[in-house]
């Protein structure tokens, strides 16, 4: 009788393996070259510029109601030139940070107050929050009889404006701490303060730079209405002239610089965000 027995060892069936230019997605036909976002986002701008220079062109848009690009171009030159809108733009950003500063300060204690002691929520909080009903603006009467017309009510409403800000995002950053991180930092034997320094103030630091984003935005708000209070310097004191005369030019120049400003402390403000919230991964869209 005989056995068969098979080979003790069969070579496996190699195959061979697929092209890799095979699995590389083809492009779809028709379909050129991928545009650069920072060009697609710039589309929309420069045509909004050309449609606006058509039609002051044409007359369609009277110079009187809104001067052309090319004449607001021309404006801010010569206010560059001749070093107005330079000094205009330091005296601005001089209020703007002094109220910063003093709102910052008084937000930030508040809330920290408020936030970390069920006494000082009862004291503080209460006052605080009927404060940020009254619109700050209508404030601007009693500002000029308690401080007078020159940089102090400016500076107040600038520093008020920060300061309701600051105060409800560093508050609710405080209370909005996951309970368990604190339980966990008491087990690992953390005190009172280390517990405010290592786990509830890194906990709050979002809600903070988000209560700072906003405080920028209303001071450069707040701004626009100080300035009007008998300015005679800056960039609302320019835009106050420029429509006596019925300088729309001027006062476009203006506003884009508000813009730009804004533009540059809201992107000092995200620098800030990536340096200080490197330990908190976020989604950055698709």
């Amino acid at each position: 009788m005989t056995v068969d027995h098979a080979p003790p060892f069969a070579p496996p069936d190699i195959s061979p393996l697929p092209d890799v230019e095979s699995l590389t997605p083809a492009r779809a036909p028709g379909r050129g070259p991928s545009v650069p976002r920072w060009l697609r986002r710039g589309v929309g701008p420069v045509l909004l510029l050309v449609l606006w220079q058509s039609c002051s062109a044409t007359g369609v848009l009277p110079a009187d109601v809104l001067a052309s690009p090319g004449t607001i171009a021309r404006a801010a030159g010569e206010l560059v030139g001749d070093g107005t809108l330079p000094t205009a733009m330091g005296v601005s950003l001089r209020r703007v940070a002094v109220g910063l500063l003093l709102g910052g300060v008084a937000g930030i204690a508040l809330a920290l107050v408020s936030g970390l002691s069920r006494l000082g929520e009862d004291l503080v909080d209460a006052p605080v929050q009927m404060l940020r009903t009254v619109p700050w603006v209508g404030l601007i009467p009693l500002f000029i009889i308690w401080l007078g017309i020159g940089e102090a009510p400016k500076v107040a409403l600038i520093a008020l404006g920060v300061a309701f800000h600051l105060y409800l995002n560093v508050y609710a950053g405080i209370r909005g701490v996951d309970a368990r991180l604190v339980e966990a930092g008491e087990s690992l034997g953390l005190g009172r303060w280390g517990l405010v320094r290592h786990v509830i103030l890194p906990g709050a630091l979002p809600g903070a730079m988000t209560g700072l984003r906003y405080s920028l935005a209303t001071a450069w708000l707040a701004l626009v209405f100080g300035e009007s209070i008998n300015a005679d310097a800056g960039i609302g004191f320019l835009m106050n002239q420029a429509r006596e005369f019925f300088r729309t030019d001027v006062i476009v120049v203006c506003l884009v610089v508000y813009a730009f400003l804004g533009l540059l402390a809201d992107a000092l403000v995200r620098t800030l965000e990536r340096l200080l919230l490197q330990w908190r991964p976020t989604f950055t869209g698709q």
